[in-house]
């Protein structure tokens, strides 16, 4: 007896082998960014509701900075990802120098302003870089990588798969 309903989970055609995730970089900027600014904004409304237009303004500068200092490494990255694939680690640890030293002198440079309402701001700031960091690690998990360029792989005649770089004995006469 045969099962009629299994003829439509198979697939029509052969299956074909995906890629990697066309800008891993770029996709969890885009995912983190929108994560971040959903939670922007229910902390400004509760600090609407709670405080007052200091609060709000606190909220905002300390996740919108944590956002801009967050989102440069994956800029960063995403662009240099695609002109210069092989110095993208390097480039992500220069981008976190500048976001820690950048952090830092903007903090030192800024003071503490009279407007700047230290709880909204630290708990801004927190919720926004723990956000982003459960977002990016979500979604990096999820991306696909190449490890190895398919295309250089060659079928032989006998169908045994060879990266084509064995030396083939000269035919004996």
């Amino acid at each position: 007896m045969k099962d009629a309903s299994a003829n439509n989970s198979a697939a029509p055609g052969p299956l074909t082998a995906s890629g990697p995730s066309a800008s891993p970089s770029w996709n969890i900027l885009k995912k983190c960014l929108l994560v971040d600014g959903a939670l922007v904004i229910i902390m400004a409304l509760l600090a609407f509701i709670f405080s007052d237009t200091h609060g709000v303004i606190s909220v905002l500068f300390g996740s919108l900075l944590v956002i801009a200092f967050f989102g440069l490494s994956l800029l960063v990255g995403h662009l240099f990802s695609k002109r210069m694939p092989e110095a993208v680690m390097g480039i992500f640890v220069m981008t976190y120098f500048v976001k820690v030293v950048g952090f830092a002198a903007v903090m030192f440079a800024l003071g503490t302003p009279a407007w700047l309402n230290k709880p909204w701001f630290a708990g801004a700031a927190v919720v926004a870089v723990l956000a982003w960091q459960a977002t990016e690690i979500a979604i990096f998990i999820k991306q696909r990588f190449l490890l190895f360029d398919e295309s250089a792989v060659v079928a032989s005649p006998r169908g045994e798969v060879s990266d084509g770089s064995e030396k083939k004995d000269p035919p004996h006469v």
